[in-house]
């Protein structure tokens, strides 16, 4: 298991691979596999077979994308960076912008 220092709803940027340059919204974190879901990033075709309450078909959705090809984007200076950890008075564990020192929770 991996520790991630990307959580879901965080804003992330892809920084390799086909869909480099793209920005979305973490949808789902899998750390066992080291492996984000990102909306509307890493779409692929399924052919899925006819179900009961769901017509088969081509239908397009997202694939997780490994944790190494995306940086998250800061939401305060709105630029990709690898977070520090970081602790608050009260000693909790947050994380930091390199660059502009803001908390991001």
């Amino acid at each position: 298991m991996i520790k991630l220092k990307i959580r879901k709803k965080d804003t992330v940027l892809v920084i390799s691979g086909r869909d480099k340059g793209k920005k979305g919204e973490v949808l789902k974190v899998y750390p066992e596999k080291g492996r984000v879901l990102i909306a509307k990033v890493g779409i692929i075709t399924k052919h899925a077979k006819p179900r009961q309450n769901e017509p088969g078909g081509i239908q397009k959705r997202e694939a997780p994308i490994h944790v190494s090809k995306v940086m998250l984007v800061c939401p305060k200076c709105e630029q990709p960076i690898r977070p520090k950890l970081g602790k608050l008075t009260t000693g909790e564990r947050v994380r930091t912008c390199r660059k502009c020192s803001e908390v991001i929770l």
